[in-house]
């Protein structure tokens, strides 16, 4: 197992070296730069000289060609140094980062533990009661929810829980007051502003693991072993956890490795309606402000995330599946 790690390490490695060269080429070619677009914000007085844009721009790398300034970048972050923000007074990219991660950990955390507390159930209740009125209605309200974008469900929710009933604040993650609030007040105060992007963060991958689970489950259950296993008396619960379930846990193991990237990535659309100061907000605003070292530094990160999802997906599978060996 080892020699296969060593090898899925360095083809990560030679992906993540292709990953970041495109998207530092990309972003470098992009109207503007930092600095140009800081300057439209700028009373037309006020306007440095062409000399001292030229000292900027020597100042911050931005007078060098893109490839020269990526194997810059790249040997930076081999010494951990992600750069600096320039649209944030020089602020440490790092520290943008680590600000905003917990603000998307609390969203994505919960959505991920409530989606699967919520659809291996609904997964295997709609494969035991396949057929019934019951469960087609089921299957058909999940699929409507996964049909429905989350950008128009917030807009809907935003609508109807703070518009026409008041219950819960429109946007942000606290209110005006949090500081005053005693710790129990400070929680309620964070529940409430975060009901609303959980539930669009989860019903659509809720809608879907359900029917994944279901689909996976079909496929299991008209197996020979697993009508032998019923022909000997087994109880059907047993059949359907034990034999057949667990015999699902591959594509499952499989759904979950792809999910890891999500939990730091954020929902940009979802973010900005809810003004959640989170990575995807983070990520869109650097987008707007050219701020390269802060898009590179996101872009690494989440690619790093995903290429380790795979791989952990990859080394679960023969924990779930004794057969599945990489010797």
């Amino acid at each position: 197992m080892l020699n296969y790690i060593i090898r899925r390490v360095a083809l990560g490695l030679l992906t993540l070296l292709l990953i970041t060269f495109v998207v530092y080429a990309l972003i470098r070619h992009m109207p503007g730069t930092p600095l140009t677009l800081d300057m439209a914000n700028m009373d037309p007085r006020m306007m440095p000289s062409q000399e001292e844009i030229d000292r900027m721009n020597r100042l911050y790398g931005l007078d060098k060609p893109w490839y020269e300034a990526y194997f810059i970048w790249l040997k930076n972050v081999v010494q951990l140094d992600f750069g600096r923000s320039i649209p944030q007074n020089n602020e440490p990219v790092l520290n943008l980062i680590l600000e905003r991660m917990p603000a998307t950990l609390l969203l994505s955390v919960t959505s991920l533990f409530l989606t699967y507390l919520l659809s291996i159930p609904i997964g295997l209740w709609s494969t035991v009661r396949s057929g019934t009125f019951a469960e087609r209605a089921a299957s058909t309200l999940l699929y409507m929810l996964y049909s429905l974008p989350a950008f128009v469900a917030a807009l809907y929710l935003q609508l109807l829980f703070y518009s026409k009933l008041g219950w819960l604040p429109l946007f942000g993650m606290h209110s005006d007051n949090y500081e005053t609030l005693s710790t129990a007040g400070k929680a309620w105060d964070l529940l409430k502003h975060s009901i609303l992007p959980i539930v669009c963060f989860t019903y659509g991958s809720l809608a879907y693991d359900s029917r994944f689970i279901r689909a996976n489950m079909q496929e299991v259950i008209r197996q020979d072993y697993i009508r032998t296993a019923r022909a000997k008396g087994v109880p059907p619960g047993r059949v359907i956890w034990h034999h057949a379930f667990r015999n699902t846990l591959i594509p499952l193991v499989t759904l979950f490795g792809l999910t890891l990237p999500h939990l730091l990535s954020g929902a940009v659309i979802l973010e900005q309606i809810f003004a959640w100061p989170g990575m995807g907000r983070l990520y869109f605003e650097a987008i707007g402000q050219r701020d390269y070292d802060t898009i590179m530094g996101l872009t690494l990160m989440f690619s790093v995330l995903t290429l380790l999802g795979q791989l952990l997906a990859d080394l679960l599978y023969a924990v779930v599946d004794p057969r599945v060996t990489y010797q």
